[in-house]
């Protein structure tokens, strides 16, 4: 049975040379073949850019009419596509923002200074004081603290201040295109859609960031479909205009991502001199406290899975840490951005900031020093998985394995130190 001829799923060619950088990233290129079978390598530049742009536009177009083919099947009315995808382009500065790495990996006490400055900190009581009522709301309402709701507020968009003005469907529809993450980006321009058409925003107002993340406090679509909520009682989810909206959908992921009423989110502490670092697991605060960790001040929390971090490595703050810091890991799982949301809703509700201090004198390695980093552990035997210049957690369990066979402390943080220890290795073995 042969489909509708608007259903009929058009065919896409796929090419493979780089279009203005779009091949510098593993991944197919989706684009229509070249009305040119060949360029003349003398030909004028403004006559080979004007190919290449051609060729882009028509790949991109060729793509989108894929997906509007995948859309229709998973139930986006031919209205909705008509009028929304008709008005989508590619941008290609989102792919030159996806693709550029800074330099230097952050130091997370360089992190927390901006996103736990004194500026942030008061614009974040200005806030709360301003929206007190509704934060309290959300508060009874889903378990989560009010300076926690307002602290994610403060770290994802400067209180509203920075959420972008991208438009969510171009970002997607271009991120889609590069091929990169294809299917990350399908599968999120379609929860746009559905989104549109369930009337919750018009497409102009849908904005956000380069990478798809909208209003607010930066839902991605489909986390937006599964836990925005209604604050104000209008039938509608407006994370872009509607504060009660913001704080109503940030709570609800929190408290649905195991926010545990009633508990903190951990606490600083400090460490005995023979600390085993590689106790990266769960244990209870009872366990932790017969190791010997005790808190800078006060006492323990009481959680019944904790566990001990220390984002600088030995030299560093420690903290130990419960069920409600993972929940804002699952919000956004990079250690420094919970500790982030952690300290803001501290100082924003009047508690002290970190007390031990940062080892801020060590240099950062580069992404390029953390790709060395991991191929030397690979060669000396340091099963770390391919090197890709990340710190996840099969390099620091590799690099204390490192540490502790040179007798050094193996607390997994990675300094130029050690990256010139592991050169001297591999030079001495060859």
């Amino acid at each position: 049975m042969f489909l509708p001829l608007r259903l009929r799923r058009p065919r896409i060619h796929r090419f493979t040379a780089p279009l203005l950088g779009l091949g510098l990233v593993a991944g197919a290129v989706h684009a229509a073949p070249s009305l040119m079978t060949e360029v003349d390598s003398q030909a004028p530049e403004s006559v080979t850019a004007s190919s290449e742009a051609d060729q882009r536009r028509a790949g991109f177009n060729a793509w989108l009419a894929d997906f509007r083919y995948e859309a229709a099947q998973q139930g986006i009315r031919q209205r909705t596509l008509d009028r929304v995808l008709g008005n989508v382009s590619y941008r290609a500065d989102i792919i030159e923002h996806d693709r550029s790495q800074p330099e230097f990996v952050r130091p997370i006490w360089e992190y927390l200074d901006t996103a736990v400055s004194s500026t942030r900190i008061n614009a974040g009581r200005e806030k709360l004081e301003a929206q007190r009522d509704t934060a309290r709301q959300m508060q009874q309402r889903y378990g989560v603290p009010a300076e926690v709701i307002v602290a994610i507020w403060g770290i994802e968009s400067h209180y509203g201040s920075h959420f972008g003005d991208y438009s969510t469907l171009n970002a997607l529809a271009t991120l889609g295109f590069d091929g990169r993450r294809d299917d990350f980006a399908r599968k999120e321009l379609l929860a746009a859609l559905k989104i549109i058409q369930a009337g919750d925003i018009s497409a102009a107002g849908m904005q956000g960031s380069w990478a798809g993340a909208m209003g607010h406090t930066q839902f991605l679509p489909s986390s937006f479909l599964a836990y925005a909520v209604d604050g104000d009682g209008d039938g509608q989810r407006d994370i872009w205009r509607s504060i009660p909206d913001v704080m109503a959908s940030t709570a609800h992921y929190l408290a649905e991502a195991g926010w545990q009423a009633g508990e903190p989110w951990g606490t600083e502490v400090s460490l005995p001199d023979d600390f085993d670092y590689t106790a990266t697991g769960q244990n209870s605060t009872a366990d932790w406290r017969e190791r010997g960790v005790r808190a800078v001040n006060g006492k323990l929390p009481d959680f019944a899975g904790a566990k001990v971090i220390v984002p600088a490595g030995a030299e560093g703050p420690a903290f130990l840490t419960g069920p409600n810091f993972r929940s804002i890991l699952r919000y956004n799982n990079a250690t420094s951005y919970a500790l982030a949301v952690a300290k803001l809703s501290d100082a924003i509700a009047g508690r002290e900031g970190v007390v031990q201090s940062w080892p801020r004198e060590q240099a950062p390695l580069s992404r390029d020093d953390v790709f060395r980093l991991q191929q030397l552990l690979g060669r000396a035997g340091y099963g770390v998985g391919q090197a890709d210049g990340i710190m996840g957690p099969n390099t620091r369990k590799g690099l204390r394995q490192f540490q502790r066979s040179q007798g050094l402390t193996p607390d997994g943080f990675a300094t130029q130190a050690l990256l010139e220890r592991l050169e001297n290795r591999q030079g001495d073995a060859s």
